[in-house]
């Protein structure tokens, strides 16, 4: 199962998606609402229940937070973190950046009506920066607001605690810092892999963020991606 972020939806999966059906794996893709991380989990346990074979949860971003408390369910046999957060136990995506340097954060707008966007003229260079201008300045146009409830929403039970997990690590990330991404992933004990690329890796190289999927679905055996 593939699961997205803040900001955007579950179509930019699309050439990670392609590549996994054409090697032939199930694939799904969750829509969360990205109101509420209670409400993200539970479109995620409701793909999880349709799977008829094994899962493994991939998060990109926000996602990551997501597929942690969602991933305990015990169908999910791993967890694959696409330039995400990997919070732990009481933690938020909100807390794992609260520390962050202003010249290093994302360029989040003050909340309006409960709701975070990116700043539109930002969004290029900070969200897609290997993205062609064109879909770039698509994907900020189209941009989905952010609940501050998914952002603030904390983990019970961290899914990579108990489940094994490989991690991306996207050198030229300027969301969500390559020191961070090394930082939650070295404490959650990840198989890491780091390559060149924006935060939006997913989109501008997905046959490398399909490959690792694939690695890690053959180390545990899992026909079907969810």
């Amino acid at each position: 199962m593939l699961v997205h972020g803040g900001f955007i939806d579950g179509s930019g999966w699309q050439g990670v998606y392609q590549q996994l059906k054409n090697d032939g794996y199930t694939v799904s893709v969750v829509q969360n609402p990205t109101l509420s991380l209670a409400g993200d989990v539970d479109a995620t346990r409701r793909v999880i229940d349709a799977q008829t074979e094994p899962v493994i949860l991939v998060g990109h971003s926000y996602g990551g937070a997501v597929i942690t408390e969602a991933g305990t369910d015990p169908n999910v046999k791993a967890l694959v973190y696409i330039a995400a957060f990997m919070p732990d136990a009481g933690e938020s995506v909100q807390t794992l950046i609260a520390d962050l340097p202003p010249e290093t954060g994302p360029p989040i707008l003050p909340p309006q009506d409960g709701f975070l966007l990116l700043d539109q003229g930002k969004f290029h260079q900070a969200f897609a920066g290997d993205v062609d201008d064109e879909l770039a300045e698509f994907m900020a146009d189209s941009q989905v607001p952010w609940g501050l409830d998914a952002a603030a929403g904390t983990i019970s039970e961290p899914a990579w605690r108990s489940k094994p997990s490989w991690y991306l690590v996207t050198t030229d990330d300027r969301m969500i810092s390559p020191p961070l991404q090394r930082e939650m992933s070295t404490r959650a004990g990840s198989t890491v892999v780091e390559t060149p690329g924006s935060h939006s890796i997913y989109v501008s190289q997905p046959g490398v963020v399909a490959d690792l999927i694939e690695k890690a679905a053959s180390e545990v055996g899992s026909p079907t991606m969810a």
